[in-house]
């Protein structure tokens, strides 16, 4: 830069002199026309010799800067925020982790049903590559199914299709001993199976220690490997909870159980309803309907009510129906002309208001017809509201705490001018869960 400043002034200064020569001559005499030009045509000259060479200099100059960027991006590069490239997924497995730095390290397990060939920790080295090998995820050749723990106690066992490990890891289950299946709690594993040494990786003078997958590092010099108990961090009854229902924590994992009538789903976390009516399971006899709820069965008998006055036919397993009454009976024809049985199975603690069921009129003779609530078990958490020219509805007003059995009698009256020409009854049974779920 400073002899590009150098040679624009020399050139100036030369071009001053140039034309103070001209004006001089001018002052003593006019020169001739040509010798004007002539001196023009050279100031045009060294003015463009000195563009070329400060072109010139301009080009050497970036060339420079260039050249001291790439060098700083090199050293940038090769500095501690250099990163290796991103690790493959493996088939049916889970990477975790997001950086890819220099010391970094990334996770690797599989998804339930595989087992993780290869290592569980791969570390970015200085060299811009990862430790080990790629890791891949192999099927299991058994079933969740063909899983069954064996408690200590001969008096306890587990259900064993509700049974699943949320990790992949096939020596986590294999070293599973719970104590109790009645507690929704969390066992703890045994001391041994809880502690491991630490896996180290020696690389340029420096040693890095890793856990498996559900361990935590510990000791003095990092080469004790600690369980963590994943039940305990996020108990039950609280958001992010693992486990829907019971939650057993196991060296390296967790596995989430089922109370009897469920299935675990296929998450591996929450619970689905086992259906014994459909499926057989049941033990109801011929003159019986099977009721299926949350989490079992109700074995049920449909019976037409006695009454003084009136007599009533089962005319499907459902309903009843009331036999024409002797004229002037006012007993008779007060009492309801059919009787129909609903029953339904809830969860605990359900929210409300909440419409349960509707009834409808499938054809009006009178004039007016109404809905209201007869009776039955609990009334205070029912209530019957219109909801249509023929319809009545149902609802829940107040949760239900289960177990619990409790009943709703809604009645439709139909009328004309005031004078009653029908009562329809509907029974309706709610079986609550002891469970939310």
């Amino acid at each position: 830069m400073r002899l590009l400043s150098r040679m624009n002034v020399v050139g100036v200064v030369v071009l001053m002199m140039s034309l103070h020569h001209i004006s001089f001559s001018s002052a003593q005499e006019c020169p001739p026309t040509h010798d004007l030009l002539n001196s023009l045509r050279q100031v045009e000259k060294m003015l463009a010799i000195h563009e070329a060479s400060y072109q010139q200099g301009l080009r050497s100059l970036r060339k420079k800067i260039s050249a001291l960027h790439n060098s700083t991006m090199a050293i940038f590069k090769s500095g501690k925020n250099a990163s290796c490239p991103k690790p493959e997924t493996p088939a049916h497995g889970r990477r975790l982790g997001r950086v890819f730095s220099v010391g970094h390290e990334v996770h690797f397990l599989c998804k339930p049903g595989y087992e993780l060939i290869g290592p569980r920790t791969r570390v970015c080295l200085e060299s811009l590559k990862w430790s080990g090998q790629q890791p891949m995820c192999r099927r299991l050749n058994i079933t969740t199914n063909s899983f069954s723990p064996v408690a200590p106690s001969s008096s306890s066992s587990f259900h064993a299709s509700a049974a699943l490990s949320a990790s992949s890891s096939s020596s986590s289950a294999s070293s599973y001993s719970p104590y109790s299946s009645s507690s929704p709690t969390s066992s703890s594993p045994s001391s041994s199976s809880s502690v491991r040494p630490s896996h180290c990786t020696h690389f340029l003078g420096s040693t890095r220690c890793t856990c498996d997958v559900g361990f935590t590092i510990s000791g003095r010099d990092n080469n004790i490997c600690t369980d963590i108990d994943e039940c305990q961090l996020f108990p039950l009854g609280q958001p992010g909870r693992l486990c829907i229902h019971q939650c057993v924590n196991t060296p390296g994992s967790f596995h989430c159980f089922c109370p009897d009538g469920y299935d675990l789903a296929q998450g591996g976390r929450s619970c689905t309803d086992i259906d014994e009516c459909e499926n057989q399971m049941h033990n109801c006899t011929a003159d019986q309907v099977c009721v299926n709820t949350f989490g079992g069965f109700q074995c049920v008998a449909v019976e037409c009510p006695e009454m003084k006055n009136a007599t009533y036919i089962k005319t499907s397993p459902m309903r009843c129906e009331r036999n024409p009454c002797m004229m002037g009976d006012t007993a008779c024809i007060q009492a309801p002309n059919s009787i129909s049985f609903h029953f339904l199975s809830v969860v605990s603690n359900m929210s409300a208001p909440r419409v349960l069921f509707r009834v409808s009129a499938a054809r009006v003779l009178g004039d007016t017809l109404r809905f209201g609530l007869a009776g039955g078990r609990g009334r205070g958490h029912f209530s019957v509201q219109r909801s249509g020219r023929q319809t009545g509805t149902l609802l829940l007003v107040t949760p239900i705490k289960g177990p619990a059995n409790l009943e709703a009698e809604v009645e439709m009256s139909e009328l004309e001018r005031n004078t009653l020409l029908g009562r329809y009854l509907t029974k309706v049974t709610l079986f609550v869960s002891p469970y939310e779920f």
